[in-house]
């Protein structure tokens, strides 16, 4: 197919671009910043928040991964980026539909759920957290990826087009997954907030890829995420120490993931292949 990779310059984008590449499909790239990747068809740089580029760069386009958005809320116009990450996800879906494309698959966060970013300490109602727990959103970022995924929803009501939008955890690998992990062993609870998950780029490249290659109808939200935690400490213990009085059931084990991750499985056939626990395998996932 051709596809369309917005925020192709991004952590995510560029891991994202060779694993497309690799499967034989053909890209167009757009970002803020120039993409230098000769092997896409065409880049172009510039807002998303301008009608024309996404137009033009959306010509020809079969299918779009749309990754370009503010990543966090640390900002100091706190609506400019909730206005910016919502004006550029209706843009994209829009012109999308618009322009006949039939599948557009988004990156959403687990900052959806209203944990991560919270100004103030918060507990999930229950684990595994699943797409269907309630919102708790405080921040503007979270509240942009709830909005997007509404987005979703209203571009296959009115174009009818196909959309997944997947709750991305923390991603990383080389020095970037390192330090999380580094900042986990130091103080498990800097990152309760996040309930401790995670997931390699390189996996969340691949889930990306099988979404676009999907043949999944309607607008979906889903959790990706590694299947295990960033910590030493056992899931349990984890909960019990940072969420008291959060149940934990027995499915949950040793230090398995405190998020569902089985609408993921069962719509894309996605299971997570890295872990960075397994010794043969450390190596090539805290430098790839």
């Amino acid at each position: 197919m051709r596809i369309l990779v917005t925020g192709a310059a991004g952590h995510i984008g560029g891991h994202v671009t060779d694993e497309l590449l690799a499967a034989g499909h053909q890209l167009v790239l757009t970002d803020l910043v120039p993409v230098g990747e000769p092997r896409a068809e065409r880049v172009h740089t510039g807002d998303l928040q301008d009608p024309d580029l996404v137009r033009k760069a959306m010509d020809g386009a079969e299918a779009v991964v749309h990754l370009g958005a503010i990543p966090h809320p640390n900002v100091d116009d706190r609506s400019a980026l909730f206005a910016a990450n919502c004006l550029t996800a209706h843009r994209v879906f829009d012109e999308a539909g618009a322009a006949g494309v039939r599948r557009v698959v988004a990156a959403s966060s687990m900052a959806a759920a209203g944990l991560a970013w919270s100004p103030v300490p918060v507990s999930p109602a229950y684990v595994p957290l699943d797409e269907a727990h309630p919102s708790l959103v405080r921040d503007p970022y979270g509240l942009s990826k709830v909005v997007l995924e509404e987005i979703a929803a209203a571009a296959h009501r009115r174009w009818g087009l196909d959309a997944v939008c997947m709750r991305f955890p923390f991603t990383g690998t080389g020095d970037r997954l390192g330090h999380f992990l580094a900042a986990c062993a130091a103080d498990p609870a800097a990152q309760r907030h996040d309930l401790w998950g995670w997931l390699h780029t390189l996996d969340a490249a691949r889930a990306i890829r099988l979404a676009v290659e999907g043949d999944s109808r309607g607008s979906r939200v889903v959790n990706v995420t590694a299947a295990d935690t960033t910590s030493t400490v056992p899931s349990a213990e984890l909960m019990a120490a940072h969420h008291p009085g959060v149940p934990v059931p027995p499915s949950v084990t040793g230090h398995g993931t405190l998020f569902d991750t089985t609408a993921c499985t069962d719509l894309l056939g996605f299971v997570p292949r890295r872990t960075w626990r397994n010794p043969p395998r450390q190596k090539e996932h805290i430098s790839a």
